[in-house]
């Protein structure tokens, strides 16, 4: 979280979110806060996860519609976390803080537990899982109309534009590179096939695994963009996470492998053409762009841990040798599923 919001997030705050929606915060557990203030708390005795965004990070219309399409989702029985109404009645509480505000929101507790890299149960029956619950989502979504309360188009968000972030005259390459890629994007056709809400994010922290189910949550980056986005991303972060320090040809053999079950769990659901599928670099660059513009964005750099600039300069070495994370058959793939 940026220093001089963290400054305006305090412990009187907190309470007051929580008391908007009968909850209690005194033992409250942080949960995250990069993006926002994340918390779990009780209300009668239950846990819930509530959420603080700051008007900096969105407006209160896009948190609208981010919930309203996690509701939606939850009523065609596509396991996600409900999002509660206030005591006055609200999906959304706003809380002023000096000359800003905090958009507070109340979800059930997701069931289960985050599955771990070298867990057992990081293995193709969860890969495949993981595409189905992705294509029951894209596939709902596909009759989802709501247009009074809109989220970004993809090409709206600011980490679009990475030299707001970034060293302009260091990486006046990657600033290059990024404009291209963003304009080759641009170009790809929208129908409601191809194009629609997406999480944009269904990476392992971002879902619990419970009796055999996956459980979904994290919205936060929803926006309209293509599908196979998140196709995209799911292989990207589970190959960066376990692999980033290997070869390529070493993260293309897991590449391979984690999409071919992935695609089976999807393709059981919804299809999902060659033609989409070799597009898939365009998306996995585009992970490599948009992290490395959050890293600059959220940290301080110059003054961050080892570990967080090892993190950068293996994307931004990617990106200036123009390797992507993987490198994949698709044609081959596709005949294996």
């Amino acid at each position: 979280m940026e220093q001089w919001v963290e400054k305006l997030f305090t412990e009187n705050v907190l309470i007051e979110a929580a008391a908007r929606y009968g909850a209690n915060a005194s033992n409250a557990k942080k949960l995250g806060d990069f993006e926002n203030y994340v918390y779990e708390v009780e209300r009668a005795g239950t846990p819930f996860i509530l959420r603080l965004t700051h008007s900096s990070h969105r407006k209160k219309k896009e948190v609208e519609g981010e919930l309203k399409w996690i509701n939606f989702l939850h009523a065609h029985d596509i396991h996600v976390s409900l999002v509660h109404t206030s005591e006055n009645g609200e999906l959304v509480e706003v809380l002023p803080v000096a000359d800003s505000f905090f958009y507070v929101c109340l979800f059930d507790k997701a069931p289960g537990t985050s599955v771990k890299m070298n867990s057992p149960q990081f293995a193709p029956e969860l890969f495949e899982k993981w595409g189905a619950i992705t294509a029951k989502m894209h596939l709902a979504t596909e009759q989802y109309k709501d247009s009074e309360t809109p989220r970004l188009q993809w090409d709206e968000d600011d980490l679009i534009e990475l030299e707001k972030f970034i060293d302009s005259s260091k990486d006046k390459a990657i600033i290059k590179g990024n404009q291209l890629l963003v304009s080759s994007i641009q170009q790809l056709s929208q129908t409601n096939e191809t194009f629609g809400l997406i999480h944009s994010d269904i990476h392992m922290g971002n879902f619990f695994y419970h009796e055999g189910n996956i459980h979904v949550f994290d919205f936060d980056d929803a926006m309209y963009f293509y599908f196979i986005s998140d196709i995209a991303i799911p292989l990207y972060y589970s190959t960066w996470w376990k692999y980033r320090e290997e070869t390529l040809e070493t993260r293309s053999a897991f590449g391979t492998e984690f999409l071919v079950h992935f695609l089976k769990g999807y393709m059981s659901v919804r299809p999902m053409p060659l033609e989409w599928l070799e597009r898939i670099p365009l998306f996995l660059k585009l992970r490599d762009y948009t992290l490395y513009g959050v890293f600059h964005k959220k940290m301080d750099l110059a003054n961050g841990h080892e570990q967080e600039n090892k993190l950068v300069a293996g994307i931004r070495e990617r990106l200036i040798k123009n390797e992507p994370m993987v490198d994949l058959n698709y044609r081959e793939i596709l005949g294996k599923v």
